[in-house]
């Protein structure tokens, strides 16, 4: 994970590495997903979480383009 002060710092970073750019998410976006993802995981019995699961995860932050699908 990388963190960025803006939209036109992760093109020009991407543009100097020669890497297509990929996703962004805000601050608020990572701490709520951070939240969803990784709470429950120190239980004993946490059942991990299927595909579909792990997509409305997503969902629930915002994250909706194709790079989140488990499709």
């Amino acid at each position: 994970m990388l963190l960025f002060r803006s939209e036109e710092g992760i093109d020009r970073w991407a543009e100097a590495n020669g890497l297509t750019r990929g996703e962004s998410l805000s601050l608020e976006q990572i701490w709520e997903l951070s939240k969803l993802w990784y709470g429950g995981r120190l239980d004993p019995n946490y059942p991990g979480r299927s595909a579909a699961e792990a997509e409305a995860i997503f969902r629930r932050v915002g994250l909706t383009s194709s790079f989140w699908s488990a499709g």
